[in-house]
């Protein structure tokens, strides 16, 4: 997988980081670190430049997290509900906390979509219950690419700044994408452990 990023990264251009970046958000856990870091590499070198990288990378995050929140605005909560009861071990999740998350979500959910965009875990997951709760369509899409604007150029910064110091900085990006995603999967085994239901599901 990390070959076809690099090598997708390299050939790709813009439009192959925009690719990217929305096949991130609908089919985790590839890692942004990796895509934007090695973006970052691509600065560094002068084979891309910063502008283009940022914007491309945003649209393809604003454009994956926008799929999963269409399918939360169509599904709604009653369809949801038998999905949860029947899933909710694997998903880790009983349907009154999806209940809080969307109650929550109808009050302050555009800040909870900025905020979570610099989360590894939860930036494409809270696009679900964001849709669930009917959040705004224009609202959502703008604190979403607001998030993955700064999340992103932070990134690019990052692999800019290896790009720099490093000749070998692309490998360097590799394993830090590696260790993340590592990482991030260690804490849903974790969670998926020690989960139990605090209810009997009905």
């Amino acid at each position: 997988m990390k070959e076809f990023i690099v090598h997708l990264v390299e050939g790709g251009g813009y439009w192959g980081i925009a690719f990217l970046m929305a096949l991130e958000n609908i089919f985790p856990p590839i890692p942004s670190e990796l895509i934007m870091g090695m973006g970052g590499v691509a600065v560094a070198r002068g084979t891309m430049t910063f502008w283009p990288l940022l914007f491309a990378g945003t649209v393809g995050s604003t454009v994956g997290n926008y799929f999963w929140f269409l399918i939360g605005d169509r599904l709604g909560y009653e369809r949801l509900r038998p999905l949860v009861g029947r899933w909710g071990r694997w998903l880790t999740l009983e349907w009154h906390e999806v209940e809080t998350c969307g109650n929550f979500l109808r009050k302050h959910g555009q800040w909870v979509v900025f905020g979570l965009r610099f989360s590894p875990l939860f930036r494409t997951m809270i696009s679900l219950p964001a849709g669930l709760a009917h959040m705004g369509h224009v609202r959502f899409l703008a604190f979403t690419f607001a998030g993955a604007a700064i999340w992103n150029a932070l990134l690019i910064l990052g692999g800019h700044w290896l790009g720099q110091v490093m000749q070998d900085a692309e490998r360097w990006v590799v394993w830090v994408g590696i260790v993340l995603t590592a990482i991030t999967v260690a804490m849903y085994v974790w969670r998926l452990m020690r989960w139990k239901p605090s209810a009997p599901a009905e």
